[in-house]
């Protein structure tokens, strides 16, 4: 009796230690998958763009080629299985990210929309031409606006993105224009959702359509010691990871998909 008493201890004893070896083997598998990959995407060309008008909150539709950035892009990522996707309530970006994800093979998430990811509030400005509002700014600092913007990258580089959102927010006329302090806020909080929602549904890959104003800013405070103030073009791809709380730059501004 002693004996068979003493095998089944063994036998218990044994698969015990094997379940305890298989969680910890599965836990381990989990914590490497924990990864997410976000996909920060500036949407397609838009009537303004064209123009060389201010465009915040102010809105406007995409151009046919905007559009036809937004359907290149998505056969580009058309492989890539997006488990959440995120907008703004803005039409330029709403309208990127369904025509993305059209073109996906894999089953589509609903498109989230969050303020969070809207592009900065120009206040007063919002609709007139982009040297109304910008050469004071280049001028102070001892820059120049020109048409491709060179100087652009020395202006983020010596007042930096909250330099320039508080500069526009001072010089607004109407004063309606948000500050920087308003526009991480919201840029953060809608971040930490994305986190939240990731985490909950075990989500590997995230797409994100927001702005070329909005992204940068999103960087800056993601990623601040990668990122070094490059402009976006439409329909750019950034690509963040990640994982254990920590935030890293991928890629960022890739067009491939779209040249």
């Amino acid at each position: 009796m002693k004996k068979v008493f003493g095998a089944l201890f063994t036998c218990l004893l044994g698969l015990t230690l094997i379940g305890g070896l298989t969680k910890g083997v599965e836990a381990e598998a989990a914590k490497k998958n924990d990864e997410v990959t976000i996909y920060l995407i500036r949407h397609g060309k838009t009537f303004f763009n064209t123009t060389g008008q201010v465009q915040g909150f102010a809105d406007s539709p995409l151009t046919d080629k905007g559009i036809s950035q937004a359907k290149k892009l998505g056969a580009g990522l058309k492989d890539i299985k997006f488990d959440l996707a995120y907008s703004s309530d803005l039409g330029r970006q709403r309208n990127t990210a369904k025509l993305i994800l059209s073109k996906n093979d894999h089953k589509k998430p609903k498109l989230v929309e969050h303020d969070g990811f809207k592009e900065w509030n120009y206040g007063g400005y919002e609709g007139k031409t982009d040297k109304e509002m910008w050469t004071p700014i280049f001028e102070a600092n001892g820059f120049k606006l020109d048409d491709d913007w060179s100087d652009y990258d020395k202006l983020v580089e010596k007042i930096g993105d909250d330099g320039i959102a508080n500069t526009i927010a001072e010089n607004d006329p109407l004063k309606a224009a948000e500050n920087y302090d308003e526009i991480t806020t919201r840029g953060q909080a809608a971040m930490d959702k994305v986190v939240k929602d990731a985490k909950k549904k075990n989500a590997k890959n995230v797409m994100i359509v927001s702005s070329g104003g909005m992204i940068p800013t999103l960087l800056e405070l993601l990623v601040p010691d990668e990122y070094n103030g490059e402009m976006l073009d439409n329909c750019s791809v950034t690509t963040l990871k990640y994982k254990d709380g920590k935030y890293t730059l991928d890629k960022i501004g890739d067009t491939q998909y779209i040249e």
